[in-house]
């Protein structure tokens, strides 16, 4: 997003161990910008969220009227709750024409989620996630709502559709990159994300459909190497919607508790939030 965030006591020591990288792990493909109506065919469910006077993340439809993001991005820098009417939701936007524009009617983060400012730990990450509702529903044949993969696994390929900076105006497709590890319910990846690819949609193929198999939450190099890190989806994501079933709109502007750095660990690798 628009501000770098440096997240430390991210204990990736048993992962670093084994001695993975990314020469190890299976072909790759490069990150491809979707320029056109037939390169976008699939994806198109997947959109850049604006919030006004903050940048913007990404976030795919689950729902017709719910959309999967990261719960970072609901926050503003002073970590304040983002009032609702701040968010744009732009399903498929290409080169300043979205396939369909909604606004937020609520924002929820996961229930467990405390964002931490400055800093953050393996728990947050691994619950890094919030559904926003939109004030209509989107109901196309060309976006279909998302169904949620099971949790990926040390040699998986995943693929990821962002949006990010200098390529704000298209969808990015990463076709296939690897799952390095998973630690303490995050997600150790070597996908390409960027400042604004908060909250975009890792894709598993399941039967022979795209499923969401986590979400990005943050990027790092560990050993010189780029990695992305995101949630595993499977229990969090079931605790999310059953938090969001219970609750009536959303109030912005609540605090959150802000973690002092200094009460932290380092272990040498700095994280930020993309």
């Amino acid at each position: 997003m628009e501000k770098v965030k440096t997240i430390q006591r991210l204990v990736f020591a048993a992962i670093i161990s084994l001695g993975m990288s990314v020469s190890t792990t299976a072909q790759e493909t490069d990150l491809v910008t979707l320029e056109t109506r037939q390169d976008s065919q699939g994806w198109e469910a997947v959109g850049r969220l604006d919030i006004r006077g903050k940048g913007f993340c990404t976030a795919a439809l689950i729902r017709d009227r719910l959309i999967l993001t990261a719960a970072h991005c609901l926050y503003d820098i002073d970590g304040t709750l983002i009032d609702p009417r701040r968010f744009s939701f732009q399903a498929g936007l290409r080169d300043g024409l979205a396939q369909a524009t909604r606004s937020v009617s609520r924002a929820v983060a996961h229930p467990d989620y405390t964002h931490s400012g400055e800093a953050a730990n393996a728990r947050e990450v691994a619950i890094d996630i919030a559904v926003l509702e939109l004030d209509r529903p989107i109901r196309s044949t060309r976006m279909r709502p998302y169904q949620i993969a099971q949790r990926p696994i040390s040699g998986d390929q995943v693929g990821v559709v962002s949006y990010g900076r200098g390529r704000e105006d298209a969808p990015s497709l990463q076709q296939v990159c690897n799952v390095l590890g998973r630690q303490t319910g995050v997600i150790v990846m070597t996908c390409d994300v960027e400042y604004g690819s908060s909250g975009s949609p890792v894709f598993m193929m399941s039967e022979g459909e795209k499923r969401i198999a986590s979400v990005v939450s943050a990027m790092a190099h560990v050993n010189g190497q780029k990695v992305s890190l995101g949630t595993s989806l499977e229990g969090p994501l079931n605790a999310l919607l059953s938090h969001f079933a219970t609750l009536g709109p959303a109030r912005p502007g609540g605090t959150q508790r802000l973690i002092n750095v200094d009460e932290r660990n380092d272990t040498g690798a700095k994280f930020v939030r993309p």
